[in-house]
């Protein structure tokens, strides 16, 4: 798969968002990188920042949270095109829900592991 679509399949995610939540996405941007951190090589998505539920009066002129989605680690896990259309919507929705406050463990319960 080409970088070019893969990044075409994040932003399709996106899109997928609720309107009613996206419009209350917050400075946050989104990335698509080769390969995550050599520390952990099969990571595919990860949220950085302060998510909306911790941000208070303090909360202003900072620089954007960071979510990104991780190429390699995401076509070496999967086995078809149609595998990687899903594991990058998990993956979105899981690094997105990390900006609304939401932890791992409430991800797992909810299917969005």
């Amino acid at each position: 798969m080409t970088r070019d679509r893969f990044e075409e399949l994040v932003s399709e995610a996106l899109d997928q968002i609720p309107r009613e939540l996206a419009r209350v996405m917050d400075n946050v941007a989104v990335f698509v990188e080769d390969e995550p951190p050599a520390d952990d090589p099969e990571l595919l998505g990860l949220y950085e920042g302060t998510p909306l539920t911790e941000r208070g009066e303090w909360y202003a002129g900072v620089l954007p949270d960071r979510i990104t989605i991780y190429m390699g680690p995401t076509l070496r896990y999967c086995e078809t095109a149609e595998d990687v259309v899903d594991e990058v919507a998990v993956t979105v929705v899981h690094e997105v829900a990390h900006h609304f406050g939401i932890e791992d463990a409430r991800l797992h319960e909810l299917g969005w592991g």
